[in-house]
């Protein structure tokens, strides 16, 4: 006796957005660790990733965080790729996870590393405040844009629930 079939999920019911947000946050922190590193690392010469200790380890410690840059990109557009092949990418959720995790990172490196652990400064020899206030402002409005992106797609996905 044949089974019913089931009916297919609809494309909507696939869609896996947590995750989706999830592995574009890691892709967007990945990606602002790159232009960190690349633009004030090593084009500017603004300051190492450690920079309380001798040159060669600051270079050291560059290396360091351009490998777990390149390994948060790899494994995120893994991710990613798996996402699509799965038809299970929420778009208004990635766009949001991208944002997220590029203000993320740098307020986070604004905030942690710069500040409360000192392992380096945005630059050196000049009035900090303004390059601190640029730099955390800049973390800011990625963040909250990354928020409000978050919180839409979250109410267009309930009110697709809904309809």
């Amino acid at each position: 006796m044949a089974q019913p079939s089931q009916p297919s999920p609809t494309p909507d019911a696939r869609r896996r957005p947590r995750r989706s947000l999830a592995v574009c946050a890691l892709i967007g922190a990945a990606v602002m660790a790159a232009v960190d590193e690349i633009v004030f690392h090593q084009l500017l010469n603004w300051h190492h990733f450690y920079d309380r200790a001798t040159p060669a380890v600051g270079l050291l410690s560059d290396g360091l965080l351009h490998t777990a840059e390149l390994l948060g990109l790899v494994a995120g557009f893994v991710l990613y790729a798996d996402l699509r092949r799965r038809r299970a990418l929420s778009v208004p959720h990635a766009r949001a996870g991208l944002l997220l995790g590029l203000g993320g990172f740098q307020l986070f490196d604004g905030i942690v590393d710069h500040k409360l652990l000192r392992l380096h400064q945005v630059r050196y020899g000049v009035d900090l405040l303004p390059y601190d206030l640029a730099w955390n402002a800049a973390g800011l409005v990625l963040l909250g844009a990354g928020a409000a992106l978050a919180v839409r797609a979250g109410r267009g996905r309930r009110r697709a629930k809904a309809g």
